[in-house]
């Protein structure tokens, strides 16, 4: 919501969130150290066997750009502090932050932004209408009465093209423009930044976020939430702290709701600076404890490097004795559940899925062909201006390929009865990453066959270039068709698990202490009987979600592929060859 300093958390009350946090912090840090034992473990597995093995992309993927790396940079509109409008130079880095500098000049002097916007769970919009709702939505008003004349406007917006980003637990932010093209290229940006912001670190492979990832998951299942869940975005910090505001909003609602006073404009206002200062305090209160957990874990981590190695064939020994042991007790009931409960679904939703995922994917192809045509096109005699013009190539806007996107938002409604399944934001959004990423992908491999055909001057520019970009096609083929089938996969799985483990829970969860007795005791802190049991249920389902996928993929649906190692050697011939690649 907008600025206001005022907030209704006296000393009192900033003292019980407090406590309320550290209570949080307390009861969580046991499942964060059980799993940071199991993901060091695991880690050091792989590092020895070495056997990690990803999906095989034909296109190469640039190196990761520096975090400082600007992507954006523009003078704009933006409503400060101060409750007034203020022309601010945004700029925009590669690790998808969001700066407000003065000027252009004193972000050319390096002087630090006067604000920074963390855009995590955000929503942008651009009409005024659907922010109100929003808003009003996330307000939980205990009068409940309508107000007889129209509200003022949140903000009055100077010019035509505005942008509304509305935050969870933060002020929102506002900035206008004068000329539409502006204000779509503001937000598609903006809407990359908050993609990227939910998803990026979670995304890591490394202990901590692993350990964090499946600590969070025991934690809420814990707690009797098997669920996806629609807050688990953004930092370890931001994540533990939305778990928390979850518990703690509705005391705080109870108690200081019925003190607002004035009209509903001011109580919002006021009841959103709560918020924010509530979220403000939570995290900086986590920021400390959860540094401290997490360096603890990892010295403690390393001081049993040494036992781990020496000892890793027993442990893995030990590891797949218990498997075999809760694989009797958990395998009939979970099949039979899997046969009634899931696997007569799976088919429909994957169709529900791969239309618009292929649609979108399919869109990207076409942006990047017609790209690819254009330089072929303009560029055969001109290598600085072809240079730029690839640069250009792989920030293409693919807002309409988002769009197809988009609509499983709605789609997939259904899944939320039978299921519990509410988290499709993650799933469009996950898949529009990736969608970028492959377009980024076809941009640099293009880039760099004509770098290594053109490098002696002796090719002719519009045959290579040709030959280039038909390259690139089938190779974006192929790897299109990798992708979509691990976001299927993927989705079936996220989509199905939490009712499986759920329905499973009754009979199995308070019979799994009793396998405890078979883990040595020297090796308890890395394995953990709850987690082989989960792996057990997820081999099961994985194995239904990989029969209907292969089983789509053996119809030819929407260009997926069961076999590609033909496509794979003629990915590999050579743009000297007189014969089309």
């Amino acid at each position: 919501m907008g600025v206001s300093s005022s907030s209704l958390l006296d000393e009192s009350k900033s003292n019980y969130i407090k406590g309320r946090t550290e209570a949080e912090l307390k009861n969580f840090s046991p499942h964060y150290r059980r799993q940071y034992s199991v993901a060091y473990f695991s880690q050091l597995q792989e590092e020895v066997e070495q056997h990690r093995t990803g999906h095989t992309h034909l296109l190469k993927q640039r190196a990761p750009p520096e975090d400082a790396e600007i992507l954006y940079e523009e003078s704009v509109l933006y409503f400060d502090d101060s409750r007034k409008w203020k022309e601010r130079y945004v700029v925009v880095r590669a690790n998808y932050s969001l700066e407000c500098h003065d000027s252009n000049e004193s972000f050319t002097k390096k002087v630090p932004p006067r604000h920074k916007i963390q855009p995590t769970g955000g929503s942008a919009l651009v009409s005024a209408e659907q922010y109100t709702a929003m808003v009003d939505k996330a307000f939980p008003d205990p009068n409940g009465v309508k107000e007889e004349s129209a509200p003022p406007p949140i903000v009055v917006m100077p010019g035509q093209f505005p942008i509304y980003l509305q935050l969870p637990y933060h002020r929102d932010a506002y900035f206008s423009f004068p000329q539409e093209d502006q204000q779509s290229t503001f937000i598609s940006i903006l809407t990359d930044c908050i993609r990227h912001q939910n998803h990026d670190f979670l995304k890591r492979t490394t202990c901590d976020v692993q350990a964090f990832l499946k600590a969070i998951q025991s934690y809420r299942q814990e707690k009797g939430h098997y669920e996806s869940w629609d807050m688990l975005i953004g930092g370890d910090v931001q994540v533990l702290a939305n778990l928390v505001m979850e518990e703690l909003l509705p005391s705080l609602q109870t108690e200081l709701l019925p003190r607002l006073k004035g009209k509903k404009t001011e109580r919002k206002r006021v009841w959103f600076a709560t918020v924010e200062a509530a979220y403000a305090l939570v995290q900086d209160q986590l920021r400390e404890g959860l540094t401290a957990l997490r360096e603890e874990c990892a010295a403690s981590a390393k001081q049993q490097e040494a036992l781990i190695r020496s000892d890793m064939d027993q442990i893995i020994s030990s590891r797949v004795f218990l498997e075999g042991k809760l694989q009797a007790m958990v395998s009939d009931p979970a099949l039979k559940f899997c046969s009634e409960h899931v696997q007569p679904y799976l088919t429909s939703i994957l169709e529900e899925l791969m239309g618009p995922v292929s649609a979108g994917f399919q869109e990207a192809r076409l942006v990047c062909e017609g790209r690819m045509d254009g330089l072929c096109r303009d560029f055969q005699e001109n290598r600085e201006g072809l240079k730029q013009a690839l640069g250009q190539l792989r920030r293409a806007s693919l807002r309409e390929c988002y769009r197809h996107v988009d609509v499983l938002r709605e789609q997939l409604h259904e899944l939320r009865n039978r299921f519990k399944f509410s988290n499709t934001e993650r799933l469009v959004q996950s898949a529009q990453i990736d969608m970028q990423q492959m377009m980024e992908n076809a941009a640099y491999t293009f880039e760099l066959l004509l770098q290594t055909a053109l490098k002696d001057g002796q090719a002719k520019p519009g045959s290579v270039m040709e030959k280039a970009k038909l390259r690139v096609l089938k190779q974006y083929d192929y790897d299109s068709s990798t992708v979509r089938k691990k976001i299927f996969q993927e989705a079936l799985v996220d989509i199905t698990l939490p009712a499986f483990m759920r329905s499973l829970a009754p009979s199995c969860k308070l019979e799994l202490q009793k396998f405890d007795q078979y883990i040595f005791a020297d090796y308890t802190n890395f394995i953990q009987v709850e987690n082989v049991y989960e792996n057990i249920l997820l081999k099961i389902l994985a194995a239904e979600v990989s029969k209907v996928v292969k089983e789509a993929a053996s119809l030819k649906k929407h260009n997926l592929f069961v076999d590609s190692t033909d496509l794979y050697s003629v990915s590999q011939a050579s743009l000297s060859e007189r014969g089309t690649p």
